[in-house]
């Protein structure tokens, strides 16, 4: 299946990522997918996960061994209420669909928390805006070009 991630490329390309925007065999709608497919330890992987939290979009990015701990958020980020943003929120929020979302190229920004749990690993694989996609990062530069926080998000 042909993809088109020219867009996606050329955000990542502004924003100095050297990381090549890759096209998987088979959608990677799951950690565990996209570590089968990268041939990668499913911690690797960072989940674009979508929130709501009091009203307002909140990107997480957590390592795929990690599940997000909504009550930590939501003490984290100051909000009453954090819960897993329905698809049609995603959509509106980043432009992208669920099991694609990528830690950027939204049409406004995210804030954004960034999994330490990532840190432990050189390279990182997060979603290029499509489920069939993905690109090489880090954890630092995952925080740099999200505008993220680091924060201990896991259970």
């Amino acid at each position: 299946m042909a993809v088109d991630f020219s867009k996606f490329a050329d955000v990542l390309k502004s924003l100095g990522v050297a990381g090549e925007v890759r096209e998987l065999p088979e959608p990677a709608p799951t950690a565990a997918a996209a570590a089968q497919q990268l041939g990668c330890e499913v911690g690797a992987i960072a989940n674009s996960l979508v929130f709501d939290a009091d009203g307002a979009p909140l990107l997480v990015m957590t390592s795929g061994a990690h599940r997000v701990d909504t009550s930590r958020v939501a003490a984290l980020t100051g909000s009453a209420a954090v819960a897993r943003a329905d698809a049609r929120s995603v959509r509106e929020w980043t432009g992208q669909a669920i099991g694609g979302v990528g830690p950027v190229a939204h049409p406004a920004p995210i804030r954004t928390l960034v999994d330490t749990w990532l840190s432990k690993y050189d390279v990182v694989w997060a979603a290029a805006g499509h489920p069939h996609t993905v690109f090489p990062t880090s954890f630092d530069e995952l925080i740099r070009i999200t505008g993220g926080t680091a924060a201990d998000v896991g259970s």
